[in-house]
């Protein structure tokens, strides 16, 4: 049980220079710090992350949620005890007591979900991840196959009627640290190659790490992809996975990718071709959040080949995960904490999902930060998979290295497992 002395939020900023907030919170056994990332390319359905609406930022600011975080939130907890993330979460929801913690906003609340769980890890005397999967009910560790955004598109890249994100993913190893190590040594080559090819501008970085080059063919981006990872030595090792994020490139009925229009059929044979064609194996958002028919469509025809991650049409929200299960939408889920905003409700959200045999990924956001929760979070569901970005820019680099330190610390123990098995 961990009893808490106090808890105090601050405005500090991510990657992109955006405000957000870090949650300070203390406990009979020290000091837990966390901070909230932030998306680029948001759901419609996710909890509300509160914004200031000021000049100040832009109106980005978080002074509000700030302020609830040290008065209404701050005042509620101190000095009581929690036993469990799932009690000391159920509270926050219900002092907020709105569907979408619009009252509080869900960047205050995560901000304490996250580091209460570090501070329930040090009561019971646990590494973050192993504390974590005892919240979840989990036995096994599991390092994840990393999906490493190496080119970016769409919001991302500032390009509209785009594909967002084109990955590496390198299932086909032993270990975590082999597979990192493939991706990265892969990664240096396609950056070689770009710079031949479109001069030193072209390896300038996106907001996930990845390359923003002059290429608004995807059918070239990908064709690069795959000469990278063979000139590297990888080929047959590493695979391709996609995140579309068709909700920006939806518009009345249709789909928008460079020139060309695109109908739901259209848009699955387009993707069905892609995938035989590159070795594609995941695809994330490829039809819009509110486009169920075209999710339906595109699982019946794709759902057996390949694996269909749902992002903006999830939200990582248990109510729409049970939708989705029973219209048949998709057979993956894109796991964000900072969509639903607790890390209770991420653990049954992933529950969930894995109960009905979908995959689960743990992501990242395009605004991220230094603190590396999700590298724990991700173990300790045993997921298998995660999506922290390209393997560069130290609000990924962090992930990265905090899971080669978890890989090390389960090898000495002859506990680790890797993910890749699943694939």
């Amino acid at each position: 049980m961990a009893k808490i002395i106090s808890l105090k939020a601050r405005q500090v900023f991510d990657s992109r220079a955006n405000p957000t907030i870090e949650a300070e919170l203390s406990s009979s056994k020290g000091t837990f710090v966390s901070i909230v990332p932030s998306g680029a390319s948001t759901g419609t359905h996710e909890a509300l992350e509160l914004r200031d609406g000021a000049k100040a930022f832009s109106g980005k600011g978080v002074m509000k949620a700030v302020s609830n975080a040290n008065s209404i939130i701050a005042k509620s907890i101190s000095g009581k005890s929690f036993s469990t993330q799932k009690e000391f979460d159920d509270f926050l929801i219900s002092l907020d007591a709105t569907p979408n913690k619009s009252k509080l906003g869900a960047n205050a609340i995560l901000g304490a979900s996250l580091s209460f769980a570090r501070a329930l890890a040090a009561e019971q005397d646990l590494p973050l991840y192993a504390s974590l999967a005892k919240s979840a009910g989990n036995s096994k560790f599991i390092l994840p196959v990393p999906q490493l955004n190496v080119l970016n598109g769409g919001k991302h890249a500032g390009k509209e009627h785009d594909i967002q994100e084109h990955m590496f993913f390198p299932s086909g190893f032993s270990s975590f640290s082999e597979a990192l190590q493939g991706g990265i040594e892969s990664y240096h080559v396609l950056k070689k190659m770009l710079k031949k090819k479109f001069g030193a501008t072209a390896t300038l970085l996106g907001d996930e790490g990845g390359f923003v080059p002059p290429m608004e063919s995807v059918h070239n981006r990908l064709e690069l992809m795959l000469a990278a990872i063979e000139e590297a030595g990888y080929k047959d090792k590493i695979k391709i996975a996609l995140d579309s994020a068709s909700s920006e490139f939806f518009e009345n009925g249709n789909y928008f990718i460079g020139d060309k229009k695109f109908s739901s059929g259209e848009l699955i044979d387009f993707y069905g071709e892609l995938a035989s064609t590159y070795d594609i194996v995941s695809i994330e958002d490829g039809f819009a959040e509110d486009d169920w028919d075209g999710w339906v469509e595109q699982n019946k025809k794709l759902g057996s080949k390949i694996q269909l991650v749902g992002d903006d049409l999830l939200v990582t929200n248990v109510e729409r995960i049970k939708k989705g299960i029973e219209l048949g939408t998709c057979n993956s889920l894109l796991l964000k904490v900072n969509q639903i905003g607790t890390v209770t409700e991420s653990i049954d959200a992933s529950l969930l999902a894995t109960k009905n045999d979908w995959t689960v990924v743990v992501s990242h956001r395009s605004g991220e930060t230094e603190d590396s929760f999700i590298a724990d979070l991700v173990v300790g569901l045993g997921s298998g998979q995660s999506k922290f970005g390209a393997p560069a820019r130290s609000e990924r680099t962090a992930k990265y290295n905090r899971l080669l330190r978890i890989e090390e610390e389960l090898a000495e123990n002859g506990k680790v497992l890797f993910g890749g098995k699943l694939f």
